[in-house]
């Protein structure tokens, strides 16, 4: 599948941005390559309202791995710019994220599973060939356990990777979106306990399935 078109927060297509500052080449190529990257069937992108103060130029996607019907795992991918550069990002984009999952409750019980969370995020750039700094984040595990009413409810666990990295940039000064998306979207399968597309990735490790099947 193609990912979403959709309308950047610089009014997409447009040479202007709503507030008047004139729309970065190197944004927009960045952007229509978003739009354009192709994805595993199981990923359903939409794009969605970007954040306004993170950055001048900014363009957001959201995202879910669905499988019968069921929603394995969702997420946000934001890629930020602006061409003045920022000291902390060492570069001129930024892309950042928020990845959601449900797990069986005695799978979050493992203590290395934040530290291997993390490492499916940089294994998935790197396995792509993707050059990258200034990585940043954090992985969240938390539990819900329903009482009265709610009882009959199986526990719950959540685990919640928030990331942000600067996309090297190649020539004209655009970062190669459509590969990062690609990793992005790789780690979302991981964490949804997809198995991996290709037998180069044999070696990774994934979550199993959350439910059965419908």
């Amino acid at each position: 599948m193609t990912a979403a078109q959709g309308r950047t927060s610089d009014g997409a297509g447009g040479t202007d941005s709503a507030d008047g500052r004139t729309v970065p080449p190197a944004f927009r190529q960045a952007v229509d390559a978003l739009r354009g990257a192709r994805l595993r069937p199981e990923i359903e992108v939409d794009p969605t309202r970007p954040p306004q103060r993170l950055a001048p130029h900014a363009y957001a996607l959201e995202a879910a791995v669905v499988e019968n019907d069921e929603d394995l795992a969702d997420g946000r991918l934001v890629l930020l710019h602006d061409p003045a550069g920022h000291d902390a990002w060492q570069g001129t984009f930024r892309l950042v994220t928020l990845v959601r999952a449900e797990l069986e409750p005695e799978m979050a019980a493992d203590p290395l599973l934040p530290e291997v969370c993390w490492s499916w995020l940089t294994g998935a750039l790197e396995a792509r060939g993707l050059s990258y700094g200034e990585a940043s984040g954090t992985v969240t595990r938390a539990g819900s356990y329903y009482f009265g009413g709610l009882s009959q409810r199986r526990p719950a666990t959540q685990i919640e990777i928030r990331a942000s990295w600067t996309p090297r940039e190649g020539l004209g000064g655009v970062p190669d979106s459509a590969a990062h998306l690609s990793a992005w979207c790789d780690l979302l399968c991981q964490v949804a306990g997809l198995p991996p597309v290709s037998s180069a990735d044999a070696g990774v490790v994934t979550l199993p399935q959350r439910r059965d099947p419908r």
